[in-house]
């Protein structure tokens, strides 16, 4: 980070919320995946900042934010109470894979203080996965049953979803880092998130913002297929693929996906 940014913890809906702020002008704010946290951002925070007011954090339970209790708890409220804290009353909201699923649920939720929302390889509640999906999301849980958190990682770090960024020794060191250094806590708990219900694959007709789909062309057909039910059902949405490229396609092609950002945000300005 440079010079001007500055980073802290807040305390809201009984967790501690790591984050991250730079820049001024409009707000964009970053929502990371899965076991991940506000690095996994690195090469968008700061090409950003020098436009926007950017703000990154880690959602509860990932980096450096409080892992859940066994009270019930809503990533969706925890955002609304950071941007509330910093206050925050509308911005550009983009989220990669759970980030994604994160940032359409805060939408449906709060639509008047979203003015346009990017998703990246999204997840998205409601999704009818296929069998495969699951099968090999389940195989990270029956590691950690049988050899506890360092066997999940190292079953999740060699997921076919970072199959393409693993083939770029620096984004590959990266993530390996950041995953390395999660908590694990998912692996090993119940947890307690609540999700909104309807979920979000019944209501994307609802969503009436500026909307980039982003997505890998080497993701997951899963994600493909969500990729492509956003564009169909949400009523103003730009479909971008990136070519050559997967799951984490901001970190394999962070060029690429920092322009379709860019050129999408001069639009809706």
């Amino acid at each position: 980070m440079n010079n001007t940014s500055s980073q802290g913890v807040v305390e809201v809906n009984n967790a501690r919320l790591y984050y991250e702020i730079d820049g001024k002008g409009p707000t964009i704010v970053f929502l990371p995946g899965f076991t991940l946290d506000t690095r996994m951002w690195d090469d968008q925070f700061e090409y950003f900042a020098k436009r926007f007011q950017v703000v990154r954090y880690d959602l509860r339970g990932f980096g450096k934010s409080s892992v859940p209790t066994t009270d019930e708890y809503s990533h969706v409220e925890d955002l609304k109470a950071l941007l509330d804290y910093l206050k925050i009353e509308h911005a550009y909201v983009v989220g990669l894979s759970k980030g994604g699923a994160v940032a359409l649920d805060f939408t449906l939720t709060y639509p008047k203080m979203v003015d346009a929302l990017v998703l990246i390889d999204s997840v998205l509640h409601g999704f009818d996965w296929s069998a495969e999906g699951e099968a090999r999301d389940g195989l990270v849980w029956e590691e950690a049953a049988k050899g506890g958190i360092p066997a999940a990682k190292r079953s999740w770090l060699t997921h076919p979803l970072f199959t393409p960024a693993q083939r770029q020794p620096a984004v590959a060191a990266r993530l390996a880092q950041i995953i390395d250094e999660y908590s694990g806590w998912h692996f090993v708990n119940h947890n307690h998130e609540h999700n909104l219900r309807p979920p979000a694959a019944k209501r994307l007709h609802e969503i009436a913002i500026p909307t980039l789909a982003i997505v890998g062309q080497l993701d997951l057909p899963d994600f493909l297929n969500i990729t492509d039910l956003i564009a169909r059902e949400a009523p103003h949405v730009k479909k971008i693929t990136i070519p050559n490229v997967g799951h984490m396609a901001n970190m394999e092609a962070p060029e690429e996906v920092n322009r379709a950002i860019d050129e999408f945000l001069k639009e809706v300005r």
